[in-house]
Protein backbone atom coordinates (compact mmCIF):
# COMPACT_ATOMS: atom_id res chain seq x y z
CA UNK A 1 0.00 0.00 0.00
CA UNK A 2 1.03 3.26 -0.98
CA UNK A 3 0.79 6.65 1.08
CA UNK A 4 0.89 9.75 -0.27
CA UNK A 5 2.13 12.77 0.81
CA UNK A 6 -0.83 14.67 0.98
CA UNK A 7 -3.06 11.68 3.02
CA UNK A 8 -0.20 11.25 5.45
CA UNK A 9 -0.60 15.30 5.98
CA UNK A 10 -4.37 14.70 6.53
CA UNK A 11 -3.48 11.92 9.12
CA UNK A 12 -1.07 13.47 10.88
CA UNK A 13 -3.23 17.11 10.89
CA UNK A 14 -6.35 15.55 12.45
CA UNK A 15 -3.87 14.65 15.63
CA UNK A 16 -1.73 17.74 15.08
CA UNK A 17 -4.62 20.89 15.39
CA UNK A 18 -6.55 19.24 18.39
CA UNK A 19 -2.89 18.89 20.21
CA UNK A 20 -2.35 22.30 20.02
CA UNK A 21 -5.78 23.59 21.77
CA UNK A 22 -6.29 21.30 24.09
CA UNK A 23 -2.53 21.36 25.06
CA UNK A 24 -2.54 25.55 25.43
CA UNK A 25 -5.74 25.04 27.11
CA UNK A 26 -4.78 22.60 29.72
CA UNK A 27 -1.46 24.77 30.18
CA UNK A 28 -3.66 27.77 31.09
CA UNK A 29 -6.28 26.18 33.21
CA UNK A 30 -5.47 25.78 37.25
CA UNK A 31 -4.90 21.92 38.23
CA UNK A 32 -4.44 20.91 34.46
CA UNK A 33 -1.58 23.40 34.14
CA UNK A 34 -0.42 23.54 37.71
CA UNK A 35 3.64 24.03 37.96
CA UNK A 36 4.19 21.38 40.27
CA UNK A 37 3.08 18.94 36.88
CA UNK A 38 6.39 18.36 35.10
CA UNK A 39 5.83 19.75 31.57
CA UNK A 40 6.44 17.15 29.71
CA UNK A 41 3.75 15.07 31.33
CA UNK A 42 1.19 18.03 30.69
CA UNK A 43 2.66 17.56 27.25
CA UNK A 44 1.91 13.65 27.58
CA UNK A 45 -1.40 14.23 28.70
CA UNK A 46 -2.66 16.72 26.05
CA UNK A 47 -1.04 14.43 23.11
CA UNK A 48 -3.19 11.55 24.67
CA UNK A 49 -6.22 13.29 24.85
CA UNK A 50 -5.90 14.73 20.97
CA UNK A 51 -4.78 10.82 20.24
CA UNK A 52 -8.12 9.49 22.03
CA UNK A 53 -10.49 11.83 20.71
CA UNK A 54 -9.17 12.28 17.20
CA UNK A 55 -11.74 9.63 15.98
CA UNK A 56 -14.41 11.80 17.17
CA UNK A 57 -13.29 15.26 16.21
CA UNK A 58 -14.77 16.28 12.24
CA UNK A 59 -12.33 16.90 9.64
CA UNK A 60 -9.43 19.25 9.99
CA UNK A 61 -8.79 21.48 7.35
CA UNK A 62 -6.17 20.46 4.89
CA UNK A 63 -3.36 22.71 5.07
CA UNK A 64 0.21 21.54 4.51
CA UNK A 65 1.83 21.34 7.78
CA UNK A 66 5.32 22.67 6.92
CA UNK A 67 3.84 26.00 5.15
CA UNK A 68 3.39 29.40 6.81
CA UNK A 69 -0.31 29.11 7.07
CA UNK A 70 -0.26 25.86 9.52
CA UNK A 71 2.08 28.34 11.58
CA UNK A 72 -0.31 30.96 11.73
CA UNK A 73 -3.01 27.77 12.44
CA UNK A 74 -1.32 26.53 15.14
CA UNK A 75 -0.91 29.98 16.56
CA UNK A 76 -4.33 30.44 16.24
CA UNK A 77 -5.15 26.89 18.65
CA UNK A 78 -2.92 28.04 21.11
CA UNK A 79 -4.58 31.68 21.59
CA UNK A 80 -7.94 30.13 21.51
CA UNK A 81 -6.81 27.42 24.04
CA UNK A 82 -5.01 30.48 26.30
CA UNK A 83 -8.58 32.41 26.48
CA UNK A 84 -10.50 28.52 27.07
CA UNK A 85 -8.32 27.83 30.13
CA UNK A 86 -8.49 31.42 31.35
CA UNK A 87 -12.02 31.55 31.75
CA UNK A 88 -11.67 28.56 34.54
CA UNK A 89 -8.83 30.47 35.67
CA UNK A 90 -11.04 33.01 36.49
CA UNK A 91 -13.22 30.60 38.72
CA UNK A 92 -10.17 29.38 41.22
CA UNK A 93 -8.75 32.95 41.43
CA UNK A 94 -11.95 34.27 42.99
CA UNK A 95 -11.23 31.69 46.10
CA UNK A 96 -7.97 33.07 45.89
CA UNK A 97 -8.98 36.38 46.22
CA UNK A 98 -11.44 36.11 49.07
CA UNK A 99 -8.27 34.61 50.89
CA UNK A 100 -6.20 37.21 50.37
CA UNK A 101 -9.11 39.82 51.43
CA UNK A 102 -9.75 37.97 54.30
CA UNK A 103 -6.00 38.01 55.38
CA UNK A 104 -5.41 41.64 54.96
CA UNK A 105 -8.43 42.02 57.13
CA UNK A 106 -7.14 39.93 59.98
CA UNK A 107 -3.90 41.22 59.90
CA UNK A 108 -2.40 37.93 58.48
CA UNK A 109 -1.49 39.94 55.19
CA UNK A 110 2.49 39.29 56.33
CA UNK A 111 1.61 35.68 56.58
CA UNK A 112 2.97 34.50 52.66
CA UNK A 113 2.88 31.49 51.29
CA UNK A 114 4.15 30.25 47.34
CA UNK A 115 1.53 29.71 45.06
CA UNK A 116 2.53 27.25 42.55
CA UNK A 117 -0.48 27.63 40.40
CA UNK A 118 0.20 31.42 39.71
CA UNK A 119 3.72 31.34 40.34
CA UNK A 120 3.14 34.28 43.71
CA UNK A 121 3.84 34.65 46.58
CA UNK A 122 -0.14 35.12 48.69
CA UNK A 123 -1.52 34.80 51.76
CA UNK A 124 -1.89 31.63 53.30
CA UNK A 125 -5.27 31.80 53.88
CA UNK A 126 -5.37 32.79 49.98
CA UNK A 127 -3.58 29.48 49.08
CA UNK A 128 -5.92 27.74 51.70
CA UNK A 129 -8.75 28.68 49.93
CA UNK A 130 -7.14 27.21 46.33
CA UNK A 131 -7.25 24.09 47.76
CA UNK A 132 -10.42 24.06 49.00
CA UNK A 133 -11.97 25.26 45.27
CA UNK A 134 -9.33 22.72 43.57
CA UNK A 135 -11.15 19.96 45.80
CA UNK A 136 -14.84 21.17 45.23
CA UNK A 137 -14.13 21.56 41.35
CA UNK A 138 -12.92 17.74 41.48
CA UNK A 139 -15.21 16.97 43.83
CA UNK A 140 -17.93 18.10 41.33
CA UNK A 141 -16.23 16.34 38.20
CA UNK A 142 -16.18 19.98 36.90
CA UNK A 143 -12.56 18.44 34.92
CA UNK A 144 -14.92 16.21 33.00
CA UNK A 145 -16.94 18.50 32.31
CA UNK A 146 -14.46 21.11 31.03
CA UNK A 147 -12.99 18.31 28.82
CA UNK A 148 -16.38 17.52 27.33
CA UNK A 149 -16.58 21.17 26.47
CA UNK A 150 -13.07 21.04 25.45
CA UNK A 151 -13.74 18.01 22.66
CA UNK A 152 -17.14 19.48 21.49
CA UNK A 153 -15.22 22.59 21.08
CA UNK A 154 -14.07 21.73 17.90
CA UNK A 155 -17.57 21.18 15.83
CA UNK A 156 -19.32 24.43 17.22
CA UNK A 157 -15.79 25.92 16.39
CA UNK A 158 -14.10 24.46 14.03
CA UNK A 159 -9.94 24.45 13.43
CA UNK A 160 -9.49 27.47 11.09
CA UNK A 161 -12.74 29.51 12.24
CA UNK A 162 -10.46 32.47 13.96
CA UNK A 163 -11.29 34.32 17.17
CA UNK A 164 -14.32 35.77 17.29
CA UNK A 165 -14.77 39.77 19.23
CA UNK A 166 -18.29 39.07 21.35
CA UNK A 167 -16.09 35.76 22.91
CA UNK A 168 -13.30 37.95 23.65
CA UNK A 169 -15.59 40.25 25.12
CA UNK A 170 -16.90 37.99 27.55
CA UNK A 171 -13.29 37.10 28.99
CA UNK A 172 -12.92 40.40 29.61
CA UNK A 173 -16.36 40.81 31.50
CA UNK A 174 -15.55 38.06 33.46
CA UNK A 175 -12.74 40.04 35.16
CA UNK A 176 -15.51 42.48 36.48
CA UNK A 177 -17.51 39.06 37.69
CA UNK A 178 -14.30 37.44 39.54
CA UNK A 179 -13.85 40.64 41.68
CA UNK A 180 -17.65 41.44 42.23
CA UNK A 181 -17.85 37.48 43.48
CA UNK A 182 -14.63 37.30 45.62
CA UNK A 183 -16.09 40.69 47.42
CA UNK A 184 -19.29 39.11 47.37
CA UNK A 185 -17.94 36.11 49.11
CA UNK A 186 -15.65 38.19 51.67
CA UNK A 187 -18.63 40.62 52.76
CA UNK A 188 -18.69 38.94 56.31
CA UNK A 189 -15.88 39.13 56.84
CA UNK A 190 -15.17 42.79 55.74
CA UNK A 191 -18.30 44.42 57.98
CA UNK A 192 -17.54 42.26 61.20
CA UNK A 193 -13.88 43.48 61.00
CA UNK A 194 -14.54 46.90 60.37
CA UNK A 195 -17.29 47.16 63.13
CA UNK A 196 -14.25 45.35 65.44
CA UNK A 197 -11.88 48.38 64.17
CA UNK A 198 -14.44 50.81 64.89
CA UNK A 199 -14.68 49.54 68.64
CA UNK A 200 -11.56 49.49 68.95
CA UNK A 201 -11.29 53.07 67.67
CA UNK A 202 -14.03 54.25 70.16
CA UNK A 203 -12.39 52.48 72.87
CA UNK A 204 -9.52 54.17 72.42
CA UNK A 205 -11.00 57.67 72.57
CA UNK A 206 -12.83 56.77 75.70
CA UNK A 207 -10.06 55.42 77.74
CA UNK A 208 -6.90 56.57 75.97
CA UNK A 209 -4.44 55.01 78.86
CA UNK A 210 -5.93 51.31 77.65
CA UNK A 211 -3.58 49.25 75.34
CA UNK A 212 -5.57 48.80 72.40
CA UNK A 213 -3.18 47.47 70.29
CA UNK A 214 -2.27 44.66 73.13
CA UNK A 215 -5.51 43.68 72.98
CA UNK A 216 -6.83 44.70 69.65
CA UNK A 217 -5.10 41.95 67.82
CA UNK A 218 -5.64 38.66 69.60
CA UNK A 219 -9.27 39.74 69.43
CA UNK A 220 -9.08 40.57 65.76
CA UNK A 221 -7.53 37.43 65.31
CA UNK A 222 -10.45 35.33 67.05
CA UNK A 223 -13.12 37.63 65.42
CA UNK A 224 -11.30 37.05 62.01
CA UNK A 225 -11.23 32.98 62.33
CA UNK A 226 -14.77 33.29 63.49
CA UNK A 227 -15.40 35.44 60.15
CA UNK A 228 -13.52 32.28 57.94
CA UNK A 229 -15.86 29.56 59.54
CA UNK A 230 -19.10 32.33 58.13
CA UNK A 231 -16.93 32.39 54.89
CA UNK A 232 -16.27 28.45 54.26
CA UNK A 233 -19.51 27.35 55.68
CA UNK A 234 -21.17 29.71 52.78
CA UNK A 235 -18.46 28.90 50.11
CA UNK A 236 -19.74 25.35 48.50
CA UNK A 237 -23.54 26.60 47.64
CA UNK A 238 -21.68 29.89 45.72
CA UNK A 239 -19.32 27.45 44.49
CA UNK A 240 -21.75 25.68 42.38
CA UNK A 241 -23.34 28.66 41.31
CA UNK A 242 -20.02 30.17 40.32
CA UNK A 243 -19.31 26.62 38.21
CA UNK A 244 -22.41 27.15 36.71
CA UNK A 245 -21.64 30.41 35.56
CA UNK A 246 -18.20 29.72 34.25
CA UNK A 247 -19.42 26.76 32.07
CA UNK A 248 -21.86 28.77 30.78
CA UNK A 249 -19.24 31.24 29.60
CA UNK A 250 -16.75 28.02 28.83
CA UNK A 251 -19.94 27.41 26.69
CA UNK A 252 -20.53 30.76 25.34
CA UNK A 253 -16.65 31.35 24.64
CA UNK A 254 -17.03 27.96 22.24
CA UNK A 255 -20.13 29.19 20.15
CA UNK A 256 -18.74 32.46 19.78
CA UNK A 257 -20.52 34.72 21.92
CA UNK A 258 -23.86 33.81 20.64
Amino acid sequence: MVITFAEFNAWLGQFWWPFFRIGAALLAMPFFGDALIPLWVRALFALSLAVITAPLMPAMPAVDLLSLSAIALAFEQMIWGIFFGLIIHLLFTVLTMLGQIVSLQMGLGMAMMNDPVNGLSVAILGRMFLIFSTLLFLALEGHLVVIDILVQSFYLWPVGSGLAMPSLHNVVDLITWMFASALALALPAIVSMLLANISFGVMNRAAPSLNVYALGFPMTMILGLFSILLSVSGVPGRYTELVHTTLEQLQLFVTGGV
